[in-house]
């Protein structure tokens, strides 16, 4: 999998030669990390928490909400992570805390580390085990704990998903990445590596993935040297299954829609063309998926299951997926959910045909309406008189939401923030 990094500095996506050299800024953080998510989950850290000077909060915030994030930078309690967690983040990665001990020096500090895991749990933490010639460095790489990789990476693993490997000496230079030190680091655990610093090549890209190894791109990424569309590619395991990996579309509801298949070049045209596309396995060519019929799949993202030799693509379908007409190729009907009564409701409000009730529902309205069906929810007796009477509040409530601009999965996960608090 393709990791694509966005650091933050004083409210910029930056970044830095050697931890310290500023090398390049973006002010366009937001805007990264929806073109990034397409790719794969976003690793952003916030240099400023990591070095003591502020953070970046009211900037990450928005962020988790463009993308799938990993957050890291300045994370000394399991409190602060918590909170990430509740905002969206999908996983945390814990660094110079996990090496300073109460009394000064420097170990794995198990304390911490067990606290952390409790709390988020073990698969959301991520470990950053940065080195400088194969020994862990923190403090924004400046101070040496004089711990080595191999041996501490080994005794982090009961407590971590994952592992960010970060190699120092090569970091911002281009100059490639250390290889052999990888695939020791990789033979050394069983839990996910993601490596970072050095990566220049599209074949260092294969090559990391071949060994099982996750890639965070920075650098070669920002400079042009690397594509996310062709790091995605060069990722995936094409040699398994004959060149051509499975497909599996999937509404953003979570609705499965239809398999198919891709070689490279349908993948390079999903990207290019922003609608899904795939290799026609009877006519032997490409085939973006409505191109005649106009039933069209808009990406919305692209990932990799775990042996990078499967894809899921999150699309939303302009009509009916199936060749017989069904909404999808595993069920006849679409399953009527909140973000399709939204979609319809907001079909209806722009475009509002001569006796529409949902097109009469003023601001004013809608709202009285809101307050009496609260009402005759609470005052229904019978089994039946709830469902209708709360069927009844959910339609105003969804009417409100899309006349103030608020999407129904804003309020999904508002609860779920909620919930992992």
């Amino acid at each position: 999998m393709i990791v694509a990094s966005i650091d933050l500095q004083n409210g910029k996506a930056v970044q830095l030669r050697q931890g310290s050299q500023l090398v390049l800024e973006r002010d366009n953080p937001l805007e990264l990390a929806a073109e990034f998510d397409k790719y794969g989950e976003v690793a952003v850290i916030d240099l400023d928490a990591a070095m003591g000077k502020g953070n970046n909060l009211a900037l990450i915030k928005p962020l988790l909400r463009r993308a799938s994030c990993r957050v890291g930078g300045g994370i000394r309690t399991p409190e602060q992570a918590a909170e990430l967690v509740s905002l969206g983040a999908c996983k945390i990665i814990a660094g110079s805390q996990a090496f300073r001990l109460p009394d000064g020096g420097f170990g794995i500090n198990t304390t911490f580390l067990e606290s952390l895991s409790r709390r988020i749990g073990r698969e959301r933490l991520v470990v950053a085990v940065d080195s400088r010639d194969g020994i862990i460095v923190v403090d924004g790489w400046k101070t040496s704990t004089g711990l080595p990789l191999l041996e501490t990476a080994a005794g982090l693993e009961p407590f971590a998903g994952g592992l960010l490997w970060t190699c120092v000496e090569r970091e911002g230079e281009m100059g490639g990445i250390d290889l052999v030190l990888a695939q020791k680091l990789r033979n050394s655990v069983k839990i996910q590596i993601t490596v970072a610093g050095g990566v220049s090549t599209l074949d260092e890209v294969t090559a990391l993935s071949k060994a099982g190894c996750d890639i965070q791109l920075g650098m070669a990424l920002y400079t042009g040297k690397i594509s996310l569309a062709d790091g995605f590619i060069a990722a995936l395991d094409w040699e398994k299954q004959g060149g051509l990996l499975p497909v599996i579309a999937q509404a953003a509801d979570g609705q499965t829609l239809m398999l198919g298949f891709a070689d490279k070049e349908a993948v390079a045209e999903t990207f290019k063309r922003g609608s899904l596309c795939f290799h026609s396995r009877s006519r032997d060519k490409l085939w973006m998926k409505g191109e005649t019929s106009g039933s069209t799949l808009r990406l919305l993202r692209l990932r990799a299951d775990c042996d990078h030799d499967a894809i899921l693509a999150a699309v939303e379908p302009a009509g009916a997926v199936c060749h017989t007409g069904a909404w999808s190729c595993f069920e006849t009907g679409r399953r009527y959910t909140l973000e399709y009564l939204q979609k319809v409701i907001a079909e209806r409000l722009s475009s509002a045909k001569a006796g529409s009730y949902t097109a009469s529902l003023t601001d004013e309205r809608v709202r009285r309406k809101i307050m009496e069906e609260a009402y005759e929810v609470c005052t229904a007796k019978t089994h039946e008189e709830v469902v209708w009477e709360v069927a009844d509040l959910l339609y105003h409530s969804m009417v409100l939401l899309s006349k103030e601009g608020v999407s129904i999965n804003e309020v999904i996960n508002e609860l779920d923030r909620r919930h992992k608090k």
